[in-house]
């Protein structure tokens, strides 16, 4: 037996083994992900993007289909969570059913191939999600959707930006300059556009703050926008400040400038024997309370979760592609003053 003869069948070994092993590549590319294994690798998607890892989102899978529910902070964080969600492999598509800041905003289905851009769902869609009911298969073989037009839309001096504000701001310790948050609770549409969505985060800051204690005993406290953020990005605006104003010592209202209404509840004072007890009254319609004691003029405060509506001083111009959503009850008088 020659040399030729006794490596042959080691060769023709190799060769075999190598095919066999392409011929399970090949395979494994069109074998799915089950729906557990997805479920892992989304979950350690989401806390491994520092941006999102800490806001209370839960993920469900149904045949390659990721639901996302929870209560996200902003708008930004909610569109980065179905981003996340549509990069991992196996995913088919993304439904992000994601409530911004107790808003219920209409749900969107983002697909792995472009998941920065996500489409609205279908009636079918979203009447199967308010069902809690699978939804509907992805078509395979359906044609990818068209591009979103894309529009320039402006939204005037005067427009009405409706927010939640998220912390209390009180004319006893709140000084000039200090900065605060929100979210806008209603879309803000132009021409048939969102200018902005629902749930984009805001900031602002103190224009003016009086002590009750200092300035002949008047209390004041004045706010305004500064900047939202629009899908992740930042753009600057002004508004027309928002103003609550309490009264000198012995008064029982507070006055919201620029709207004329008495607003707002008395904080009373009770003192004797030792023992001191206060009564207290939430944030009024328009967001301002008063806080009065025996010796000294109202405090005001503007406290949390209170609405106010803002008004752009100046236009504002996006580039987009979102339509109404038309979910839940309409803001009224969104467009002006």
């Amino acid at each position: 037996m020659n040399a030729r003869q006794i490596f042959a069948p080691h060769g023709l070994r190799y060769a075999v083994s190598g095919a066999a092993l392409l011929l399970l590549s090949l395979s494994g590319c069109k074998t799915t992900v089950d729906d557990p294994t997805l479920t892992t690798n989304i979950k350690a998607a989401l806390a491994a993007d520092p941006s999102i890892s800490s806001q209370p989102i839960q993920e469900s899978v149904a045949s390659g289909v990721v639901t996302l529910t929870g209560n996200v902070s902003d708008e930004t964080a909610s569109s980065v969570a179905a981003e996340d969600a549509a990069k991992v492999k196996g995913v088919k598509e993304v439904v992000n059913s994601l409530t911004v800041a107790g808003i219920a905003v209409a749900p969107t289905v983002t697909s792995p191939a472009a998941p920065s851009v996500s489409r609205q769902t279908t009636p079918q869609e979203r009447q199967a999600i308010a069902n809690n009911q699978p939804l509907p298969p992805p078509v395979e073989s359906a044609p990818a959707p068209p591009a979103p037009a894309f529009v320039d839309v402006t939204a005037s001096t005067g427009t009405t930006i409706p927010v939640r504000i998220t912390q209390t701001l009180d004319s006893a310790v709140t000084q000039e300059g200090t900065p605060f948050n929100g979210v806008v609770t209603r879309e803000v549409v132009s021409n048939g556009m969102v200018v902005i969505p629902a749930g984009a985060a805001v900031s602002g800051r103190v224009v003016a703050a009086h002590d009750a204690g200092h300035f002949k005993g008047n209390s004041l406290l004045s706010i305004q926008l500064t900047s939202l953020t629009r899908h992740t990005k930042t753009i600057a605006i002004s508004t027309d400040a928002y103003t609550v104003e309490g009264k000198g010592r012995g008064a029982n209202t507070a006055e919201k400038i620029g709207g004329g209404a008495a607003i707002g509840a008395v904080l009373g004072g009770i003192f004797g024997g030792g023992k001191g007890a206060a009564i207290g009254a939430g944030a009024g319609a328009g967001g301002g309370a008063i806080l009065q004691g025996s010796t000294r003029g109202q405090q005001v405060a503007i406290s949390s979760e209170s609405v106010i509506h803002f008004h752009l001083a100046g236009p504002i111009t996006v580039h987009t592609s979102q339509t109404p959503s038309n979910y839940g009850p309409p803001e009224p008088g969104l467009q002006s003053r």
